[in-house]
């Protein structure tokens, strides 16, 4: 028997019936059919399904879907102004070629947006340190840092 959830996400309100055990990336993905928020490790540890609740970076698998009940929930479609340019981080990632194959670049925009909101000018290592719960296996990192020092200056950070 599935429980009856409401929250926003990206700016919309949804009601949808969920069962008790169903993960929010689970109910992101298969449920909203929003696929940018990926599963990568179901473990917690490689950041790709990371998304926005009440404003703070988590990682949904390792979260119901039921918990986010009233919740504001904001994913990697829903970060874009509606006139369809790309955030400034997401240009950033672009711009700065902080990206290979992409399957974490979701997820690591994300939290990089995340950082910037919370401590806007972080160093080099704090970036780093800050991105340590997004695992990345093709760019090695550097153009990533550089990324979102870029995206946080076009954010006006």
């Amino acid at each position: 028997m599935g429980t009856k959830i409401t929250l926003q996400v990206n700016g919309a309100a949804v009601t949808k019936e969920v069962e008790p055990s169903t993960l929010l990336v689970e109910f992101i993905r298969e449920d909203l059919r929003l696929t940018g928020t990926h599963v990568g490790c179901d473990t917690a540890q490689c950041g790709a399904c990371t998304v926005h609740l009440n404003g703070r970076a988590i990682k949904s698998c390792s979260m119901l879907a039921v918990q986010a009940e009233g919740a504001e929930l904001t994913t990697i479609e829903g970060i874009a102004p509606a006139n369809g340019e790309l955030h400034p981080m997401q240009a950033a990632f672009k711009a700065c070629h902080g990206l290979q194959c992409g399957f974490c670049t979701p997820g690591m925009v994300m939290s990089a947006i995340d950082l910037v909101q919370h401590h806007a000018h972080g160093t080099e290592a704090e970036i780093r340190h800050h991105l340590e719960g997004n695992l990345c296996r093709c760019t090695g990192y550097q153009n990533i840092v550089k990324a979102v020092q870029q995206g946080a200056a076009g954010m006006g950070a």
